[in-house]
C-alpha cells in the first residue's frame, strides 16, 4: 500500500471480529512505531499489549465507572453519560488487542513523540489490513496508580495511546474533511 493510500483511507474501526492479531504481526507494529521521529532523539516511548478479552472487558468497565465519576470535573463528558451507564457499550468495542503507547518521561515533547509513534503505528496497521482507533477514554484509567500497579507501570509513565487493535469487520467509509485554514503564507 502507497503511504498517501494509507493517509487518505485509514479511519477509526469500532467493529472488530473476535480474531486476534498475532504477536509477530504486532512486534511489526510495535517497530514500525519506533520509527517515528523524537525530539532530540529522546525515544521516549513504551508499549503494553493486552489481549485478553476478559481483562479489556473489565477494564472497559472499570474505566466507564472512573469516567461516570469525573462528569462533574470534566463537562465534556457529559454527553457521553448514556453510553458510559450502559452495561453493554465496552469502550474498547470488543477488539481483541489494545496496544497503549506510553511516555517514559515528563521531558520537553513526550507526548507528542508518542503521538507520532502512535501515528505510524495506525498506519501501518492499516497498511496491512488492520483496524484501530485510538481510545481516550481509557487513558485517565490507565494512568491511575492502582492500575499501574496492577500493571507494573512505573509511576512516572504516562499512558498517552491506547489504541485497539483488531481485525475490522467493516471498514468505516472516509469522512469529508474540511479544507486546511492557512493562517498565512509569505
Amino acid at each position: 500500500m502507497e503511504l498517501l493510500d494509507a493517509i487518505y483511507n485509514r479511519r477509526s474501526v469500532r467493529n472488530y471480529t473476535n480474531a486476534k492479531v498475532d504477536k509477530l504481526t504486532i512486534e511489526k507494529l510495535l517497530s514500525a512505531s519506533i520509527q517515528a521521529p523524537s525530539a532530540m532523539n529522546s525515544q521516549p516511548w513504551a508499549y503494553a499489549v493486552i489481549q485478553d478479552a476478559n481483562l479489556l472487558k473489565e477494564y472497559s468497565d472499570r474505566s466507564k465507572q472512573l469516567l461516570l465519576g469525573l462528569l462533574d470535573k470534566v463537562p465534556e463528558l457529559n454527553k457521553y453519560e448514556t453510553a458510559l451507564e450502559n452495561p453493554n457499550f465496552n469502550i474498547f468495542y470488543n477488539a481483541q488487542s489494545l496496544i497503549t503507547i506510553f511516555a517514559k518521561s515528563k521531558g520537553l515533547y513526550s507526548n507528542e513523540d508518542c503521538c507520532l509513534a502512535a501515528q505510524n503505528l495506525m498506519l501501518t496497521a492499516h497498511s496491512l489490513d488492520l483496524g484501530t482507533c485510538w481510545i481516550g477514554f481509557a487513558r485517565p484509567f490507565l494512568n491511575s496508580p492502582e492500575v499501574k500497579n496492577e500493571l507494573n507501570i512505573p509511576d512516572s509513565y504516562e499512558a498517552v495511546a491506547p489504541i485497539i487493535l483488531g481485525y475490522p469487520k467493516v471498514n468505516p467509509p472516509a469522512v469529508p474533511r474540511n479544507n486546511p485554514e492557512i493562517l498565512f503564507w509569505k
